[in-house]
């Protein structure tokens, strides 16, 4: 009778104790958990339970949360649990959580077709950028645009910038060229149904075909040769001759406006000249008059022509690069092309953050520019609404140069990628992995990607594994 008298004065003394989380302690407390409906639930029952019973003395705080809490962090994950309770609050360690996404960074996952693309700035900020530039068209109509390129005036310092991306481009395609079409070729494989890409000795099994006649076959891909074009995604775009004066293309001028790579087209705008790509260079900046560019510059053919300027060190310099390729092996080229792609793509964001890029919210148009054409070519999600016409948004650097993820394969002469551990294997851009195939070491950033932390188990104890 003693011990259970004993035991049950235990229980109630734990209990008074939770009883003592009032009411003056709610609010902060609420703050605190929030996403943990049910301990403020039972924080509320304690606390009317405590108002009748009249218990006025309050324990230390940081040892009524590890008791109310416990099962919680419990459950939680483990590098969550790496917790400090600090007060009235708990807070995480932040750099704990900062190592695991660095260190477990997975493939985006493909967006919903029939979704539009998230905006890359908040809608709240750019809602704010647009009352911003009408209000100082209020107050002054008529102004001179000083800041470049808005005025039409190029960036001094992306000019050289602009003509090494090309560089790297043309260094990045003999590369792969090499890679996929010489002597020690590493083959790609294509579906012919769907655009999926497999770089290794065969094929993988891997059951995500969505193309036509997919249900008949399991959703098996149906492989044939692929190149160079594969590997590589640049979208192509209108070319603009006045970035600044003309910006739009209409739907009747579409046949006559070339169109070529956006990278090359971002590169022209930010200062590279090409022959049978003619472009204005301005001496002086517009006018913008009630939101509308006014150019008073004189329009004689000394300005509208190109000028043929003198070949820059660099340029010459990566001339050079391009006939050493031919004496470098194929661990040395694979190598110098991942670098080139990398280069580029790191080129690619400099000039992007001063010259804009748009794309299409609902299919993969983009256009280089200040606005976008008026060519009526979308067939995605909601055309109908918009007479074919693109819902234009603010691109990334995914728009222009397409990394074309694909499984990553550990042993090229090994079996083909199973579609029972599928979950197993990583994935990687088509660059990347032609590269590392080749001999090239595999970059740090895509190191999470390909999940070489992972081992795989074999067919026959998949289902062993939780």
């Amino acid at each position: 009778m003693r011990m259970a008298l004993y035991g049950l004065g235990i229980s109630v003394a734990s209990l008074w104790i939770l009883l003592s989380i009032g009411g003056r302690y709610e609010l902060g407390y609420r703050k605190c958990f929030k996403g943990m409906p049910y301990t403020l639930h039972v924080m509320r029952v304690f606390t009317h339970i405590r108002d009748a019973l009249g218990r006025t003395q309050l324990p230390h705080r940081s040892f009524i949360m590890k008791l109310a809490l416990h099962p919680q962090i419990s459950a939680a994950p483990f590098y969550s649990q790496n917790t400090k309770l600090h007060g009235s609050c708990i807070r995480a360690n932040v750099e704990n959580e900062e190592d695991h996404e660095s260190l477990y960074m997975d493939v985006p996952m493909p967006g919903i077709k029939w979704e539009r693309k998230p905006y890359p700035t908040p809608m709240k900020v750019l809602i704010c950028r647009a009352k911003g530039e009408k209000q100082a068209r209020k107050e002054n109509p008529c102004r001179i645009l000083g800041h470049a390129p808005e005025n039409g005036l190029l960036v001094p310092e992306l000019i050289e910038v602009a003509n090494k991306v090309h560089c790297n481009g043309i260094l990045l395609l003999r590369g792969l060229s090499k890679l996929v079409e010489g002597d020690h070729a590493i083959p790609v494989h294509r579906c012919r149904f769907c655009p999926e890409l497999h770089i290794g000795w065969q094929g993988h099994e891997i059951r995500t075909c969505e193309g036509p006649g997919s249900g008949s076959r399991n959703s098996y891909h149906v492989w044939r040769r692929g190149g160079v074009k594969d590997i590589l995604g640049f979208a192509y775009c209108y070319h603009l001759f006045d970035r600044v004066g003309k910006p739009r293309v209409g739907h009747k001028d579409r046949f006559a406006v070339p169109r070529l790579p956006s990278v090359i087209e971002l590169c022209i705008q930010a200062g590279l000249n090409l022959d049978g790509y003619p472009t204005k260079r301005r001496t002086a900046p517009v006018y913008s008059i009630e939101g509308r560019i006014v150019d008073f510059e004189m329009q004689n053919e000394e300005i509208v022509k190109i000028v043929n300027l003198s070949i820059p060190e660099f340029y010459t310099g990566s001339i050079s690069e391009m006939e050493v390729l031919k004496n470098l092996n194929i661990s040395e080229l694979a190598t110098k092309s991942l670098r080139s792609w990398l280069d580029l793509r790191e080129g690619v964001m400099k000039i992007m953050k001063k010259y804009s890029v748009l794309t299409c919210g609902y299919c993969p148009e983009v256009q280089v520019g200040p606005k976008g054409h008026k060519v009526r070519t979308c067939k995605a999600a909601k055309h109908q609404f918009r007479d074919g016409q693109h819902a234009w948004q603010e691109a990334t650097i995914d728009d222009l140069v397409r990394p074309n993820f694909v499984w990553h394969v550990r042993n090229p002469l090994g079996p083909p990628l199973s579609n029972l551990l599928k979950r197993y294997y990583g994935k990687a851009p088509a660059v990347v992995e032609l590269c590392v195939q080749a001999g090239a070491p595999i970059p740090k950033e895509y190191k999470s990607m390909m999940r070489l932390d992972v081992i795989l188990p074999d067919l026959d104890e998949y289902d062993l594994v939780t």
